[in-house]
Parts: C-alpha cells; structure tokens; sequence
C-alpha cells in the first residue's frame, strides 16, 4: 500500500470518528456542525475515486462501515428535527 493510500486511510478513519462524535452529540441534545464532516467525507470520496482500481478496493469494507454510519446519523437527525408524537 502505497504512502498516499496510507494517508488517506487515516483520512477515513477521521471520517467515522466525526460521525461518531456527531451521533454522540445529538444524542445529549447538543446542536451539530456537519460542515466539517461533509468536507473530510467529500474529500475522501473524491481522493478514493482517484486512487487505481486495485488500490481503491481495499477502502471498499471502509466507505460501507461509513456509508452505515452515516445514515445512523441521518436518522438521528431527522428523528431529532421531525420526532413522532410516539417520541414526545
């Protein structure tokens, strides 16, 4: 694996890491700024799309765990700015 592989899996890992303490966050009420989340994501994205095909598989099992995060956070959003009245 090459060094710009190396570096960019510490870029995803950043990624899950500000999912994670988003989703934490919301969960204690505290209002979130996705800005940059959507950011490091767009970037890794991007960076992972320019990588040859043989390398970039190896983010594959990375981008799904982050893909699910991701929508975990959806969720908690949406269930926060849109609760049912099961919720209140």
């Amino acid at each position: 694996m090459s060094t710009e592989s190396d570096a960019l899996r510490q870029e995803l890992e950043k990624a899950s890491t500000l999912v994670g303490t988003a989703r934490r966050l919301l969960a204690t009420g505290t209002e979130v700024d996705l800005a940059a989340l959507e950011g490091r994501v767009r970037h890794v994205c991007g960076a992972v799309l320019g990588l040859e095909r043989s390398e970039g598989v190896a983010f594959r099992p990375g981008l799904e765990a982050l893909v699910a995060d991701l929508d975990l956070l959806a969720a908690a959003l949406t269930q926060r700015n849109n609760p049912t009245s099961l919720d209140a």
